[in-house]
């Protein structure tokens, strides 16, 4: 039976698409994303031109190597799923959204150029991931301009059923500088609320990424502002329907190195960002595919629910299963529209610390959709997938030799999950969709073009 996700709640799934280019587990393409978890995946970044045009900022992987289409041809292994493109992210700062969007003539430009590279691509909608208005190279002007932009943008998106969406900071400063918030409400579709990056290796003690609520460490009014619980709230005073933000988690750390090792506590005093991971390779950020397969001794800090991991003079902040599950719960409970995540690709997607594939992701999907995905793969169907049966039987003579996922020898469209039981394998049977074969290099069913069998 091919099993169709149905979405009571939003899972925004951004997928950031230079981690093909990372080393070693740490690479992840396309074929990687588990589309089935997600009800919106976002491709970033493509880029702003001057006079107003969207450019592809990476030919050779979105056009040569086909990364559009190929991201575009998920929904056919979750049809309910939609596409969308973002413009824009941190590294593209201001300067140049706000030349255009407070001229007429390239703002008109702009929104003609967004239009139809959603059509020219086969995207149900677009992102606007704007870091930030007023902000950053930005000008005075530019929160009436951006809401200016997003009134053009909305009867031309309603003509052809694109979705619009934009990712909105988090801290009270830049909201009340860079967004007129009713309007925001009124033309987008749901606005996605980076709730992390709330404290960093930029300050001089530890702090977590995303810490739901404020701590004791939090002693000035400013600091108490830098929380999960305080930003939704805010958004929502300011005039945001709670039904259309998605509360943004993230699926990685802010690292630091600590001044003493004798004080490792929230709020100790450091020296600098946290050493560079091995995938990421940025100091002051950890993937949590980074910190879960280093095993630190981890403590939940019950105060802000979230943990937070010391080894010697390294200190990282993050999102554990845990706290996703809990701030999932914070969606339910406060009506909110949904989750967003940054970034698929930083999850455990190959399921190296025993929690399954994807383990962040499955955490936000088993509180808001009820799906379990890449927790029991004897029991959930994987991308594209036709289940024939999930039975545990007797597998072909020696298909199986460690727990796992394994190819049929002489079917490339089935395979087992194999797994000892009283002491001996049992494989659970599957079969991939008509149009897709096993892909052993993402343990998942892959378009048959795209696999070697």
């Amino acid at each position: 039976m091919r099993i169709i996700p149905y979405f009571t709640d939003r899972v925004v799934c951004y997928y950031g698409s230079w981690a093909v280019y990372r080393p070693g587990d740490g690479k992840f393409d396309v074929e990687n994303i588990d589309p089935t978890l997600c009800s919106h995946l976002v491709y970033t970044f493509v880029g702003i031109g001057s006079d107003g045009s969207v450019t592809i900022l990476d030919s050779w992987n979105e056009i040569d190597k086909g990364a559009l289409k190929r991201f575009n041809d998920l929904r056919k292994l979750s049809p309910t799923s939609k596409t969308m493109v973002a413009i824009g992210g941190w590294n593209a700062g201001s300067a140049t959204f706000s030349q255009v969007v407070n001229s007429d003539s390239l703002r008109a430009n702009f929104v003609t150029s967004i239009v139809n590279f959603v059509k020219q691509y086969g995207f149900d909608g677009f992102d606007l991931d704007w870091e930030y208005p007023t902000q950053r190279g930005g000008a005075p002007g530019d929160k009436a301009a951006f809401a200016k932009l997003l009134s053009e943008l909305r009867p031309q998106f309603d003509a052809n059923g694109f979705i619009l969406s934009a990712a909105v900071s988090a801290g009270e400063p830049t909201v009340d500088a860079a967004y007129d918030v009713p309007a925001l409400a009124k033309y987008l579709d749901f606005i996605n609320v980076m709730t992390y990056d709330l404290h960093g290796s930029w300050e001089t003690v530890t702090g977590e990424n995303a810490p739901l609520y404020p701590g004791s460490t939090d002693t000035t009014e400013s600091a108490r502002t830098l929380n999960v619980d305080t930003a939704i709230k805010y958004w929502i005073s300011q005039g945001a329907p709670a039904s259309k933000l998605n509360l943004g988690m993230g699926t990685y750390g802010r690292s630091f190195t600590l001044a003493s090792t004798s004080n490792t506590g929230v709020g100790a005093p450091t020296t600098g960002p946290g050493q560079a991971g091995p995938y990421t390779r940025e100091g002051g950020t950890l993937g949590y595919n980074e910190i879960c397969v280093n095993n630190w001794p981890e403590t939940w800090n019950e105060e802000q629910q979230v943990p937070y991991a010391v080894s010697g003079n390294q200190w990282v902040g993050y999102d554990n299963v845990k706290s996703i599950t809990i701030k999932s719960q914070y969606v339910k409970d406060h009506g909110l529209g949904g989750a967003m995540i940054w970034s698929v690709e930083t999850d455990d997607f190959l399921g190296k610390c025993g929690q399954g594939r994807n383990p962040l992701l499955s955490a936000i999907n088993a509180v808001l959709t009820g799906k379990t995905s890449g927790t029991d793969p004897t029991s959930t169907s994987k991308p594209g997938e036709d289940t024939t049966t999930t039975q545990a039987t007797a597998p072909p003579s020696g298909v199986c030799t460690t727990t796992g996922y394994v190819r049929d020898p002489n079917n490339c469209q089935i395979f087992y999950y194999c797994q000892v039981v009283n002491g001996q394998y049992q494989a659970s049977q599957y079969t991939c969709a008509d149009g897709t074969y096993f892909d052993p290099s993402i343990d998942a069913c892959n378009f048959a073009d795209l696999v070697q069998c």
